[in-house]
């Protein structure tokens, strides 16, 4: 098994990359975009805004009260699921088209260039493709698609890539009745006769598990509700274990199913009662194991069995300690266990332990803690340990072999992402590996770790050709309020002249301790061949410089997370990258909790914003323990039931910080079924600053009807949101013929 770096509700980002082209405009061009960008969008602005209705609603903690006028617009599953729409129910989603036919209107100027670029961004992306095939149990495994289909095909080659196909899935077919749909856990038993594999059919993000055969293409009557979608099959090729969802979407219980018995008969194996926690199930690499792992936050705890053995039971291999904060992976190899912990290590630390004494008095240290390098994963080989690290900032790959000295592996590239890919095998001397960069397409490597001999199997190939010549990128760093240095990537294409005129995207998010990686991206060309820079904040609450990184953003610490990003902008402007006049930001989910804060605090910095799926009602959704994820997220935000988290919260969350002032121009997306950031949140939040804010910038609400937080289904489909931001961008810097 690779251990990565932790087990996270990490809400999606929706890491949309965009980027910028150097704007070789003299200063008459540079008026002339001053004067389109009074045009477009702002001449629409006679079109009359929906007018949300207001109820008020008293909610009072603290001593404190906060009146919510827009609570109304909630609805439970049920109601949003109905055939027949209740009154209340009705008036939201009249509210939700009323937004969207809004919408259509103010864009409506832009509707043939949103083709356009919908087509060019597609135009880019292989039709035909295929994914590099890798070998598991004696079967080469492929995922393809074909020209003008959504969805992919799943297939394999026994012993051979020479052999004939098999299609184990073709997921086209299986969408056809569906607005949304998609396949995932996809998993075959050690014996290769039987796929199983999660349907999710309404973006909840809730599977059905079923099961086909691959000898007879049959499915299978066994069919499981509610789950995860993944599944874990014993060594018995008939017992699997899967995990199930309450109420609020966590993830709390693994059951037990044999194959040919009917689902409501399956026995529960583990409850995981604590709601901070969510569970899972997992099979080491060496197929001896079972693993059920328990994580929150900051803590974890795994139970282990052999898979030969499915009808026994699972033994605690190290117990949960919330109080020292204790988190830990495990991995199996041999007769040993491998253990990636923070335990008296920050940055995490590689230890082992025998198979028959696991808890932590018996761990033995093999990498020790560094302060400056943080231990991301791990993959075991035979003869190497491969170590997936971060330093300053940069994933790097180190191989340790067991004989002869250890070596990073050399990209050539100062700023980059590498990463180690699908390798199933322990006894080769073949790592197989991913690299990419803000100019390099993304690119998968065989890597003989005895010789240092590098194979590409393939890079991302964009149709039209794409010379990476003529696109720069830059590693920079600003200065925060407090002297910290942030690290910003940038990539344009050449021959920006950094004077100002220039437009540029400043993307961020900084929650959870995810990293955003300067990764290539065909679709964000888009943005730079129209003279866009697109730059990456790294800010604190990720984990780009290490664990003290996320720790200094997140709880009581959180807004560092949004003056670093304020204090990137700045920089980006003071440095003539941009200016204020060409400034725009753009998050999803947390980073669209990050959006709300920014325009909060430093509403003048920017022209325009996009936030996509964003958590902007931080006190009212942490307050409510039913709505999915809630429980699990108070060691990242607080629990506001403590005084003194509330007022640190109520501080900064977006809707209860709206004032009557002017805003920038602001696109925002939700999807109705999102079970993460409720759709809720951002048309509140829409429906709070129509009534207060005193601009008469663009202020869109766009709802995916159908989808949810990643979005719609589908290969292509989802780029007509893509497109439609880019245009709402490219309007407001005036860099688009509108006639087009």
């Amino acid at each position: 098994m690779k251990i990565k770096t932790s087990f996270l509700h990490i809400a999606l980002c929706t890491i949309v990359l965009f980027a910028m082209n150097a704007c070789n405009s003299d200063s008459a061009n540079s008026n002339t975009d001053k004067t389109q960008n009074n045009t477009g969008m702002y001449e629409k602005m006679d079109i009359p805004a929906p007018v949300a209705k207001k109820v008020k609603k008293e909610m009072t903690i603290h001593n404190d009260t906060r009146i919510d006028n827009y609570y109304w617009m909630k609805l439970s599953d049920e109601q949003k699921n109905a055939k027949e729409p209740d009154t209340h129910t009705q008036e939201v989603l009249d509210f939700l088209n009323a937004e969207n036919d809004y919408k259509e209107k103010v864009m409506g100027h832009t509707k043939g260039f949103q083709e356009k670029l919908f087509e060019e961004i597609k135009g880019r992306i292989k039709q035909t493709d295929m994914s590099v095939p890798y070998k598991d149990n004696g079967y080469y495994y492929i995922t393809r698609y074909e020209e003008g289909k959504e969805y992919p095909i799943h297939a394999r080659k026994k012993g051979s890539l020479d052999a004939k196909e098999e299609i184990m899935l073709d997921v086209n077919v299986l969408a056809e009745p569906y607005d949304y749909y998609n396949v995932a856990g996809r998993s075959v038993s050690t014996n290769n006769e039987i796929l199983a594999y999660g349907e999710d059919t309404l973006s909840r993000r809730i599977y059905t598990i079923k099961f086909k055969n691959l000898k007879t293409g049959e499915l299978l009557a066994d069919e499981i509700p509610n789950t995860t979608g993944g599944v874990t099959w014993a060594n018995d090729n008939k017992t699997i274990f899967y995990t199930v969802k309450d109420d609020a979407l966590r993830s709390y219980k693994i059951f037990k199913h044999k194959l040919g018995t009917d689902a409501s008969k399956d026995v529960e194996i583990f409850h995981e009662d604590d709601d901070t926690y969510s569970t899972f199930v997992y099979k080491t690499k060496s197929k001896k194991y079972l693993v059920i792992g328990s994580y929150q936050t900051l803590a974890t705890e795994y139970r282990v069995l052999e898979a030969d053995n499915p009808d026994g039971k699972f033994r605690i291999f190290q117990p949960r300690d919330y109080k020292n904060k204790l988190e830990y992976s495990i991995s199996h190899f041999g007769d040993k266990w491998y253990i990636r912990t923070n335990l008296d290590a920050q940055n995490f630390r590689l230890m082992e332990t025998s198979e028959k004494a696991t808890t932590k008095d018996n761990w033995k240290e093999v990498i020790a803690h560094r302060k400056d390098v943080l231990l991301e994963g791990m993959d075991i080989f035979k003869d190497y340990l491969v170590l997936s690290e971060r330093i300053k900032g940069i994933s790097q790959i180190r191989v340790i072999p067991n004989e002869g000295k250890e070596y990073y592996i050399d990209f050539g590239e100062d700023s980059f992402v590498a990463y180690t890919s699908i390798n199933p095998e322990f006894d080769t001397d073949i790592l197989r590996m991913g690299f990419t960069s803000m100019t390099t397409p993304n690119s998968t490597f065989d890597f003989n770790m005895k010789t240092k001999d590098k194979k590409l199997l393939k890079q991302q190939e964009v149709v039209g050709g794409y010379d990476a010549d003529k696109y720069a990128s830059e590693r920079i760093y600003a200065t925060a309020k407090d002297g910290t240095q942030i690290p910003i990537s940038i990539v344009y294409k050449k021959g920006v002249k950094k004077d100002g005129s220039d437009p540029l995207l400043l993307y961020g998010y900084g929650s959870y301790g995810a990293t955003m990686e300067p990764y290539f991206s065909s679709v964000r060309l888009s943005l730079l061949d129209r003279g866009f820079i697109y730059a990456i904040a790294h800010i604190r609450g990720g984990e780009e410089m290490g664990r003290q990184w996320y720790e200094n953003g997140k709880l009581l610490k959180k807004k560092n997370t949004f003056t670093d990003f304020i204090d990137c902008g700045q920089y980006l402007v003071d440095n003539k990258y941009t200016s204020k006049e060409n400034l725009f930001a753009q998050g999803g989910s947390a980073g669209g909790l990050l959006m709300g804060a920014v325009i909060n605090m430093a509403p003048d910095m920017w022209k325009g914003a996009i936030a996509a799926v964003p958590f902007v009602d931080v006190v009212t959704t942490m307050l409510d323990e039913s709505i999915p994820l809630t429980t699990g997220e108070f060691d990242e935000w607080g629990n506001p039931k403590d005084e003194d988290y509330y007022h640190y919260i109520k501080s900064y969350s977006p809707y209860d910080n709206i004032e009557a002032k002017d805003y920038p121009a602001l696109l925002v997306t939700t999807g109705l079924h999102d079970s993460q950031v409720q759709y809720w949140e951002p048309a509140k939040w829409v429906a709070k600053l129509r009534e207060l804010k005193t601009d008469k910038n663009p202020l869109i609400l766009h709802t995916n009807m159908e989808a949810g937080h990643g979005g719609a289904s589908g290969r292509f489909k989802r780029f007509k949101e893509t497109a439609m931001q880019y245009a709402f961008l490219l309007d407001l810097a005036g860099k688009t013929d509108l006639k087009n």
